[in-house]
């Protein structure tokens, strides 16, 4: 069965005071693909992840959603498309002054038509999903590191979005939290079968969510393919990375 393009990127090129960070990257996510881009530290991976959620706009080129362009959309139409994606930002974003109820409530009490009853039921699901249902109560700063990632997660994925972005899940969280919550993001992911997309440089969690790698260096993105391409991959600079190899700056050479 051929896949079906979800999100398309065209000729996109975005820069700070005329200084390109990326430029003329081309590349399509499937519908139902498990995408983990990588990258040195400051290559545009965060940003690139704004773009394509609509919430900066490029220099050049054209994000695509289901071949709509989302940066020639009427604010009402980027609306309706963004509560199609769901997002998990690098520090998670929870608002400190409400519950961990309260953060799933305010989503969908102002982007779904749920009554006021079916809104806790549906907020108690999302925090059961995240093992989390036992401590709607209480406030972000009451919650470990792993606790408030996987609150973020089930706020993301509230409104059961077609695409979910993930902005580096896993920062800051000890080995066995960052694997499990890896588990919890792809169980999500088959059980909404949506599509999803993950920003990390951790490589062992990048081989556990991808089915297919992209690599941002030197304001190019490079299909690594699945992750036993990756591994395979004979561009110097890309099995310099895989490696963590420190014997100097990465080497641009093909």
């Amino acid at each position: 069965m051929a896949l079906k393009p979800l999100l398309k990127i065209e000729n996109l090129t975005f820069g700070y005071q005329f200084q390109p960070l990326v430029e003329n990257l081309n590349f399509t996510i499937y519908r139902e693909e498990r995408i983990a881009l990588i990258g040195p530290s400051g290559s545009g991976k965060s940003t690139l992840l704004k773009i394509m959620t609509g919430l900066m706009t490029p220099d050049k080129g054209s994000v695509f959603f289901e071949n709509h362009n989302i940066h020639q959309m009427s604010p009402k139409e980027l609306v309706a498309t963004r509560k199609r994606m769901g997002l998990l930002f690098q520090k998670n974003a929870l608002f400190d002054s409400m519950t961990a109820n309260e953060n799933i409530t305010f989503s969908l009490e102002e982007s779904s038509k749920l009554s006021k009853d079916q809104i806790q039921v549906e907020a108690q699901r999302r925090l059961d999903s995240v093992g989390l249902g036992h401590i709607p109560h209480l406030y972000p700063d009451e919650l470990s590191g792993g606790m408030q990632k996987r609150l973020g997660i089930a706020r993301a994925q509230a409104l059961k979005p077609e695409i979910l972005f993930y902005d580096d899940p896993t920062a800051g969280l000890d080995p066995i939290t960052s694997r499990q919550i890896i588990e919890l993001i792809l169980s999500i992911q088959s059980e909404c079968k949506s599509t999803i997309l993950v920003v990390t440089n951790e490589i062992p969690r990048a081989y556990q969510v991808a089915t297919r790698i992209f690599f941002l260096y030197d304001k190019q993105i490079f299909d690594l393919g699945s992750p036993q391409e990756a591994e395979n991959s004979k561009i110097p600079f890309v099995r310099q990375f895989l490696r963590g190899e420190t014997q100097g700056p990465l080497r641009s050479t093909l």
